[in-house]
């Protein structure tokens, strides 16, 4: 099975999501977790409580991260959308189902920004933190990983099927 014009359009944009997904692992270094707390705070008193438990450098770490955080959504969009593109090459998708594989990263992407940008504010306006306010960016979250996370799921299925597929018949051919 040779390797499309889509197959390297994705191979090069995954890599461009995994350098950027490590670039924020480094710059975030021991406040990584901090992130995932944040996203499922649900409540005020515990995205206070989070950010509370911060140190200065650590703060300072995770008001970092963010700036990066502005590039990284559109990273993992175009991969997910790269690695819809390629599947449907390979194998062809229903029409909802490319809609779908189509537009969840981007619904996700602009999700993470959402994410983003009240995530900064709030860092700044700590009397901004309200229940409605973290319990929405959460849903938002939550949202976000949901399509993000899915898409990803389904297209990996549908590449280990195909490569499992094309190995079993090069073996078949060879025996």
């Amino acid at each position: 099975m040779a390797l499309t014009r889509a197959d390297r359009f994705l191979v090069g944009a995954s890599a461009v999501f995994i350098v950027s997904q490590v670039n924020i692992g480094r710059v975030l270094g021991s406040t990584a977790a901090t992130v995932g707390a944040v996203q499922s705070a649900f409540s005020a008193a515990r995205y206070r409580t989070i950010l509370d438990d911060l140190g200065p450098d650590e703060i300072e770490r995770y008001r970092k991260h963010y700036y990066w955080d502005m590039v990284h959504p559109m990273t993992f969009a175009v991969a997910l959308r790269a690695g819809a593109r390629a599947l449907d090459e390979h194998r062809p998708l229903s029409a909802r189902t490319r809609r779908i594989l189509m537009t969840a990263p981007v619904v996700a992407a602009a999700g993470d920004y959402v994410e983003n940008v009240v995530g900064l504010y709030l860092l700044d306006h700590r009397s901004r933190i309200d229940d409605r306010t973290v319990r929405a960016t959460s849903a938002v979250s939550l949202t976000k990983w949901v399509l993000a996370l899915g898409s990803f799921a389904y297209l990996s299925q549908g590449f280990v099927r195909m490569w499992s597929e094309a190995g079993l018949r090069r073996l078949r051919r060879s025996a």
